[in-house]
């Protein structure tokens, strides 16, 4: 059995291993239990009663022996439910508590940071969610024809995220980029795409926004390395400016 996605859940190795045995097994006291999964006797009633927090293991008590029992399957629905009312709940409250967070975060005239991983490239992209609001721009110079599909998927689900906030984007994509992309990108409100004005083509991509250019790689390395620095980001948003406007608007069809 793949259960991957009750890791996903929350559930620890030893937690998955202890549910499903007592789902075969049956009612049962610690011995069986400890017998079917390999797990130490010093540690099995631990588990024990966290899946009992978790409303996944119920106990009672036959002649002064404690005796378990899973419950049905379908409680992980509703342990999945109460956790993510939780998630939301806990979320809403650090939401509220980041202004002050921030304002206890020391800022510097100048600070880089960097990134590796498509995840690592992703964080730094969302860092922009920071600092711009409403009917504010961020601009991307030099997109890549090739990007993995995975971001891709991403790039397209940030849209969305964008749309809501109310931020707007120009994009300027290297020339081979299939036009079926900046077709896309155009379909977004707030979001225009263009071909970068010239042959130049290079791996790395430039987003620029505010006091802030992240120098980003997708290939063959995964790469990100954030620059917060005034001077820098208004050097390279004159670069942008120059390009965008020597490029040209593409007709919708």
């Amino acid at each position: 059995m793949n259960t991957s996605s009750l890791r996903e859940a929350g559930l620890t190795e030893g937690e998955i291993k202890t549910y499903l045995a007592l789902l075969e097994i049956g009612s049962s006291t610690t011995g069986p239990i400890i017998e079917k999964t390999g797990i130490a006797r010093s540690i099995i009633y631990t588990i024990l009663e966290k899946l009992i927090q978790k409303g996944l293991v119920s106990v009672i008590v036959k002649e002064k022996t404690k005796y378990f029992q899973s419950a049905n399957p379908k409680k992980i629905l509703d342990y999945l439910d109460e956790r993510e009312k939780k998630f939301d709940k806990n979320k809403k409250e650090i939401e509220k508590l980041l202004p002050e967070l921030l304002s206890k975060k020391q800022t510097k005239k100048s600070e880089t940071t960097m990134y590796f991983g498509l995840k690592g490239i992703r964080t730094a992209h969302e860092n922009l969610y920071l600092k711009l609001g409403k009917d504010e721009e961020y601009c991307f110079l030099g997109l890549p024809a090739f990007q993995p599909e995975e971001q891709h998927m991403y790039w397209k689900r940030d849209h969305q995220r964008r749309i809501k906030t109310g931020i707007k984007c120009r994009l300027l994509f290297n020339k081979d980029t299939d036009p079926k992309v900046l077709k896309n990108r155009n379909s977004y409100k707030g979001s225009e795409a263009r071909y970068m004005p010239t042959d130049i083509k290079t791996h790395a991509t430039f987003l620029i926004y505010k006091d802030t250019v992240t120098v980003i790689l997708q290939y063959p390395e995964e790469i990100a390395i954030e620059i917060v620095n005034q001077s820098i980001a208004d050097s390279f948003k004159a670069y942008f400016e120059e390009f965008w406007k020597r490029s040209k608007k593409i007709k919708k069809r």
